[in-house]
């Protein structure tokens, strides 16, 4: 049997729920932007170099953790101001990546490079902190400056 840290436990616990306080906080601050969002609920296989199904992770002993654990966290589409037809409508399309440090680890990066790669996403944000409290940075993964999604 492993045996587990319980200052460990109680700091990975509190660190998972920050993360998902920040996540919601992005999400309505995308939202009230006039963006609609929605979990993203693909993900991508490194090995097979394709999209798949985002599943859901399972903890023995508690069951499964987490309905949306899709690469990036959001999708967000906002309509195009302009002439448009009454049949067609044109959308500007995003990917969301929530981290409050704003740092994506190796697998990150390689999923983000392969998601522009193959044109799923035109742009990928990360979400992090600014220096304000309350604030949210996006910073476009493909150049690294930041960047105004409003």
């Amino acid at each position: 049997m492993v045996e587990k840290n319980g200052e460990k436990v109680t700091m990975g616990r509190k660190s998972r729920a920050a993360g998902a306080r920040f996540e919601l906080k992005v999400r309505k601050n995308l939202e009230a932007n006039g963006w609609i969002t929605d979990k993203w609920t693909k993900n991508v296989d490194l090995e097979k170099r394709e999209v798949v199904a985002a599943r859901r992770k399972f903890i023995p002993g508690k069951g499964f953790m987490g309905i949306g654990t899709g690469f990036p966290d959001f999708i967000a589409f906002k309509q195009i101001v302009g002439r448009k037809e009454d049949d067609f409508h044109a959308y500007k399309v995003i990917g969301v990546e929530s981290k409050s440090n704003g740092t994506l680890d190796k697998p990150e990066k390689d999923k983000c490079a392969f998601l522009l790669e193959k044109g799923i996403f035109k742009d990928i944000l990360i979400a992090r902190k600014g220096e304000k409290k309350g604030a949210i940075k996006y910073v476009d993964f493909s150049t690294g400056e930041e960047r105004s999604v409003f």
